[in-house]
């Protein structure tokens, strides 16, 4: 039975058995830099800028950097954590909300701890059963786990102390963000808006895991009355019933904490639906969507909120990375706020007032021409989407996305694992909210039929060094993929950033030279960490592909899953390391079966077709191709493919994740699903044999 409040015999025995170096304090996380060596919280300290002193490996010098040694996780879907570096001992999570402890020195696996997901919760997962990584306070660990609870872990020994279940488990709700602690308080939100719910993050008692308060993102019924305030106003800028669809908001990653002004920052996310049009037909700006909030810690009381982008219509997260910075503007050095959310602005706030100071456009942006000084909001160019399909930069997946960027002190860039990505969005006709599906009413299916004969402008991945006092770019990386990672940025002049397709490399942080890059073999989305151990100084990435690019087929050809297995692992280079790259087997190419089989009409594979890209495309891929994340459905067996009904109705393969989807498909449309997949094995497979057969001599 799921444990949904705080078990009395945690309070009482549970007390961790930690030595003195676990006992991270609000103390220590200001002052980081007396212990540069360690890598305390998330973004290594409150203001998150994932800027560490260490010098010890510079540009000088970054070139005799090499493997020292490289862990495998067991693990083989998303890795997405950033690890947490005390003394020597080395803790993070893994998918599946999985927890790893490990020696910083060797690698070695000290523990590990397994808060047993059930499989078919990954149905709710937009993005993958990801996980961004823990946080340390007072000897105990704290896990956002998937599926809502929020887990104590003695950091010592790996036990579980006590658990809470912040999310209600019959909602699509999910948690892939690391919680921060404030003053012996748990922050947490979560994720799932893209499937239709409330969003909303709590404060829990670090000890005890008593819920102290929560702030909900958007209102809910107003009959029903506001559970604080700031809610009253925030629904006058909405319209309908908008709470009958969830409404969206879900805080889902970024957090930053100002000890001085006492003000926690939350980025808040995508409205649900994505289409204003369906979410809130009479207009209005939704607050709090794509917002930050600036919250008092102690009370959950909100003091100010900017929001990015009034009536989000684009799946425009404002959950980017949030940093703190002391900028000297206009010859007067504030204290700001930076972020570069997925609408492709960045902006620059007085953190103390909210106050936009400036915004440009860190990629292209073609759904607005600029951000308004005056207003503080951005100046749409026109055309909505809910008459007509429409074409814009940049698209759902953002100008930048989830992985971090990072603010270094000495050059004063911002590093932005930046994206050029267009995205094409439909009207659904017709759209009805389905709890437990992608709720976007955005037309998946008509979309990809228009891709397929009007293909869209190619996607790129590039780091970016960006002015955030000039607000310009600097110098720019490309990359070949559209998916890249996290950044660290150091003393020693470097900027660190890996990519999908499995290399991790150094750059220097005032002109981006690249001066070294080594092989991973294994697709890398993580932000890197740093630290020392007896004085030398290492640099870790936790490398494993997957994440909604993984599993939609996003830039197959640039991903490292497909010419190695998809083998996560943590990968730690020093000066003078043994060398070498992680040991990962290189994929073998296996034909597509023979599929069964299946006198289908073109029509009901037109049908199949569809319902495929709207209900099953998420994870499996739109076409039916991933990138060898999860199951390719072309490459099922004829076992398979005869018991269709059992498996999408029946649930006949819920313990490997595959929940029923009997109240969303019924038998003749989940037979037609089966007619596509049939239709693009056999057509995958022709290509596949018309390339094996093709002599050198033939190109």
């Amino acid at each position: 039975m799921r444990i949904t409040f705080v078990t009395i015999c945690a309070l009482v025995f549970a007390v961790p058995t930690h030595a003195q170096s676990l006992d991270v304090d609000g103390a220590r996380i200001i002052n980081a830099d007396a212990e540069a060596g360690n890598w305390l919280s998330h973004g290594r300290t409150y203001d998150e800028q994932r800027y560490s002193p260490l010098r010890q490996i510079s540009d000088q010098n970054v070139g005799e950097l090499e493997l020292a040694w490289a862990t495998p996780t067991g693990e083989t879907r998303g890795h997405e954590a950033t690890p947490i570096v005390v003394d020597g001992k080395m803790y993070l999570t893994l998918p599946w909300s999985k927890v790893l402890a490990l020696d910083a020195r060797t690698g070695e696996e000290l523990w590990r701890y397994d808060p047993l997901i059930e499989p078919t919760k990954a149905r709710d997962a937009c993005c993958d059963v990801v996980n961004r990584g823990l946080a340390l306070w007072k000897g105990m660990l704290y896990l956002g786990a998937l599926d809502g609870r929020l887990i104590a872990i003695d950091a010592e020994t790996g036990k579980a102390l006590w658990e809470t279940q912040t999310t209600d488990p019959d909602q699509a709700y999910t948690i892939t963000g690391a919680p921060r602690v404030v003053k012996d308080k748990v922050i947490i939100g979560n994720g799932g808006a893209d499937l239709g719910v409330r969003g909303y993050f709590s404060a829990y008692d670090a000890f005890t895991g008593e819920q102290l308060w929560r702030f909900y993102t958007v209102p809910g019924n107003p009959d029903n009355g506001f559970e604080h305030p700031e809610l009253e106003e925030a629904a006058k800028t909405w319209t309908g019933e908008w709470w009958s669809q969830g409404g969206g908001g879900t805080a889902w990653d970024s957090m930053a904490y100002d000890p001085e002004l006492n003000l926690l920052y939350v980025g808040t996310g995508n409205g649900s639906p994505w289409n204003r049009a369906v979410r809130s037909p009479g207009g209005g700006d939704n607050l709090y969507l794509s917002s930050i909030l600036a919250v008092n810690p102690d009370t959950g009381e909100l003091k100010w909120h900017y929001q990015t982008t009034p009536a989000d219509n684009w799946d425009f997260t404002a959950t980017q990375h949030i940093i703190l910075a002391e900028l000297e503007i206009d010859g007067e050095v504030k204290k700001v706020l930076m972020q570069a959310p997925k609408n492709g602005f960045f902006y620059v706030l007085d953190r103390e007032t909210g106050g936009l100071i400036s915004a440009k456009n860190y990629t292209m942006t073609t759904w607005a021409s600029h951000v308004d000084l005056e207003t503080g909001k951005p100046v749409e160019t026109g055309g909505d989407w809910a008459l007509e399909p429409r074409a814009v930069f940049p698209g759902a997946l953002g100008g930048h996305n989830w992985q971090p960027m990072a603010y270094n002190p000495d050059t004063k860039l911002v590093y932005i694992p930046a994206q050029f990505t267009p995205f094409l969005y439909v009207n659904e006709e017709g759209f009805k909210y389905r709890k437990g599906f992608w709720n976007t009413a955005s037309d998946a299916a008509v979309m990809v039929a228009i891709a397929k004969t009007q293909p869209p402008a190619p996607a790129i991945g590039y780091l970016a060094a960006w002015d955030p006092d000039a607000q310009e770019e600097v110098w720019r990386h490309e990359y070949d993929g559209l998916a890249n990672s996290g950044v660290l940025t150091t003393a020693g002049n470097l900027v660190f950033q890996g990519t999908s397709r499995g290399t991790f490399a150094a750059f220097s942080a005032d002109k981006g030279e690249k001066l070294w890059e080594r092989e991973t073999k294994v697709g890398v989305m993580a932000a890197p960490v740093t630290y020392t151990v007896d004085g030398e100084q290492y640099v870790t990435v936790v490398a494993g592909w997957g994440g909604i690019k993984g599993l939609m087929g996003v830039d197959p050809l640039n991903a490292a899953s497909t010419k190695y297995l998809n083998a996560g692992h943590v990968i730690t280079y020093k000066i003078g390391g043994k060398g070498g790259t992680p040991n990962v087997e290189e994929r073998r190419f296996t034909m597509i079966p023979e599929p069964p089989a299946d006198d289908a009409s073109p029509e009901k594979i037109a049908r199949g077709e569809a319902l495929y890209n709207r209900n099953c495309g998420a994870c499996h891929g739109l076409m039916v191709v991933n990138t060898n994340v999860i199951k390719d459905l072309r490459r099922s067996s004829k076992a398979v493919f005869d018991n269709y009904d059992k498996i999408v109705l029946e649930g006949a393969l819920k313990n490997l994740g595959m929940d029923s989807f009997a109240d969303g498909l019924n038998a003749e449309e989940v037979d037609a699903i089966r007619s596509y997949i049939i239709s693009r094995a056999r057509e995958d497979r022709a290509l596949m044999l018309q390339a094996v057969q093709t002599t050198p001599e033939d190109n």
